[in-house]
């Protein structure tokens, strides 16, 4: 800090209580200025040969026959006044970063210029600002603050102006080059020089800056922002970490404090400002985590319309870096709910329009030296959905929240973004569960967003053992991931050889997507024509312009039952894979139920004990010739 000293005659100001300051001398004082309620008993020549208002005050107060002279509307006050004295008799005078302003403008207002007295107050003070404050990172710093109370006079004398210029050039100065105080060590001590310690070379950070400008009010920090960014050399990201270090110095943490009736006008103008400073580039500059937080904090304040919509535009860009915790913004009114869902599908709808314009992806170059194209596109689609999922589980839990809301912002995000359904199934279940009056259409709706086949091993089995899940659901669920577990088990052979060969693995997947059904429609015709297959091991398929049977085909030298079921019935194969009372429940109906002839009575299943068993031979169905297994898609009816 950069102080300056006038005078030389020692300090004879002593106060006489406390509102009087008096001059000691052996001459009586001749005048009272009174500045606001403190009196100065003071004598008029020093200050007539210095001051041209002085002169003109005292003139009218002998007029009127008096030495009392009063301003009340002096800058800088009593403390300023006292300077401007001081200097008046020649006694010792020390300005500084704290004082300069007052001591300035009060000097204008006493108009204590060069054609009063040659190096009057006026031009040792502009010396002093200079040649050293403005030179001083800090002191320029401590300066702009101290000018606010002092405004407009601060501002028609240019000391804010000149401030801010000083400061906005330094920010951009190599911090290679840095040599003044910017910061505090580790022990907190204000420090006049970098600290470098010893045996190495201390290089400023890039946002050695960023700091000290955070102490300034909103309404100097914005100029002084604005001022730095019109120069053009500041990175978009170090101006976004400026910005979120002030939004963290200012902004409380606690809600109270944050919509409190005192502050609320101050939070507000101050989010506006630092969404105004945002940089002109969307997509850089600022986290989209810390933009989150400044739309929640805009929606607590009632920040106008305008504010939310530009902070909705630049998340827009970036959403898929979001996390769940950043999307929980507070609903506007109390009757949407707990979090404002509406808000958040209209981020996915935005950042979904804006991915499906953009196409170009980026190209890099491999060691093997060939271009590989990376769709980043696609990649933050994929993210998008895992949030997406993710933050429905969330606000699942909010009885407010409307079915049709939930739907809309499930299906606004693209099939792409979901390889895999296990998100969305969590997130479905945990909205059942959380409205338990749902009625039998919107819960149909709603699982019906669920693909079953790309469901996980994990949430197959969950869902097998969800009670809440509709019967059809599960069905499906168990279906499938009998599918799974036969593709994965058995080996299909090329012919019914002792020395046969495995198929190609290619030609494996091929043969479990056959197995699969096309719709959910199929379902019951394909179970109908799993039971009919295991009733004997003697019902074999006839196979047209093949070497062996269909089953000789399909399975080698085992039977189509052995493939499918192994040796047991399709109810215990299914039973020892789940082991779970429910899905073995759901299978024991579906299989009795199928199993009736036309005289209504049970066919003999095996584990079953649901039906007794039919005296009746059943009629034999033997299923059409069909084509070669190689040539045709097919499925078991």
């Amino acid at each position: 800090m950069k102080f300056m000293k006038l005078g030389s005659k020692p300090d004879a100001f002593q106060s006489g209580g406390a509102d009087v300051r008096l001059v000691v001398s052996d001459l009586a004082t001749d005048v009272i200025v009174h500045i606001g309620e403190v009196r100065f008993y003071l004598h008029k020549f020093p200050l007539l040969s210095k001051s041209s208002k002085l002169q003109k005050l005292v003139l009218k107060a002998t007029e009127k026959g008096t030495d009392d002279v009063h301003i009340d509307d002096l800058p800088g006050g009593a403390k300023g006044f006292e300077i401007c004295a001081k200097f008046c008799y020649g006694m010792v005078v020390t300005l500084s970063p704290h004082n300069v302003v007052a001591a300035r403008c009060a000097a204008e207002y006493l108009g204590m210029t060069e054609e009063m007295d040659k190096g009057n107050l006026i031009f040792k003070i502009e010396v002093f600002i200079n040649s050293s404050i403005l030179r001083s990172w800090k002191d320029s710093i401590i300066v702009l603050q101290s000018t606010k109370a002092l405004l407009p006079w601060s501002e028609e004398l240019k000391v804010v102006g000149r401030c801010i210029d000083a400061i906005a050039s330094k920010t951009s100065v190599d911090p290679a080059n840095v040599s003044w105080s910017y910061s505090y060590n580790k022990k907190g001590v204000a420090c006049t020089e970098i600290i470098e310690p010893a045996g190495k070379t201390s290089v400023a950070p890039k946002d050695w800056w960023v700091e000290d400008l955070c102490e300034l009010d909103v309404d100097l920090y914005k100029r002084v922002m604005v001022a730095i960014k019109s120069k053009g050399r500041m990175s978009p990201d170090l101006i976004g970490e400026a910005l979120k270090a002030y939004a963290v110095r200012w902004l409380p943490d606690s809600y109270d404090a944050l919509v409190a009736d005192d502050y609320m006008r101050r939070n507000q103008c101050l989010v506006e400002t630092i969404i105004w400073l945002l940089p002109s580039d969307k997509s850089s500059g600022c986290s989209c985590r810390f933009l989150l937080k400044l739309l929640k904090v805009a929606i607590l304040v009632g920040s106008g319309d305008h504010v939310k919509e530009e902070l909705m535009r630049r998340i827009s860009f970036q959403l898929h870096k979001a996390s769940v915790k950043d999307l929980l913004l507070p609903a506007a009114e109390p009757s949407d709910g707990i979090h404002d869902v509406r808000l958040v599908h209209n981020l996915v709808q935005r950042f979904v329009a804006r991915t499906a314009l953009s196409h170009n992806g980026d190209f890099v170059e491999k060691s093997d030296e060939k271009m590989i194209e990376l769709n980043f596109e696609q990649e933050s689609t994929l993210a998008l959905g895992e949030l997406v999922d993710g933050y429905l589980s969330e606000v699942a839990a909010d009885p407010d929240l409307e079915f049709s809301t939930f739907v809309e912002l499930a299906t606004a995000v693209p099939e792409a973004a979901r390889p895999v359904h296990d998100g969305l199934y969590y997130a479905v279940d945990a909205y059942i569960k959380e409205h338990p009056n749902i009625n039998k259409a919107d819960k149909k709706k709603i699982c019906g967003l669920i693909d079953v086949k790309k469901l996980s091993t994990d949430a197959c089995v969950h869902a097998t053992q969800n009670d809440r899940l509709p019967l059809r659901v599960v069905v499906q669920v168990l279906f499938f991931q009998q599918l799974r577990a036969g593709s994965s088990s058995a080996v299909p052979l090329t012919d019914g050889g002792e020395n046969a060969c495995a198929k190609p693995a290619q030609e494996q997947s091929e043969h479990c997507e056959r197995r699969i059904p096309r719709h959910p429609n199929k379902l019951d015709k394909q179970v109908t024509g799993l039971s009919a297959g295991g009733e004997g091991e003697d019902r074999h398929v006839e196979l047209r312009g093949s070497r062996n049977s269909f089953k000789d085909q399909v399975v080698g030298r085992n039977s189509f039952k052995d493939q499918v079921v192994g040796r047991n019935s399709f109810k215990d194969q299914l039973g020892g894979l789940l082991l779970q009372s429910r899905s073995r429940r759901i299978f024991d109906k579906l299989w009795s139920s199928k199993g009736h002839g036309e005289n209504g009575k049970g066919s003999e299943t095996s584990g079953s004990s649901q039906s007794p068993p039919s005296t009746a031979k059943p009629t034999e169905v033997k299923p059409s010739p069909l084509p070669p297994l190689r040539n045709r898609r097919y499925s078991v009816s």
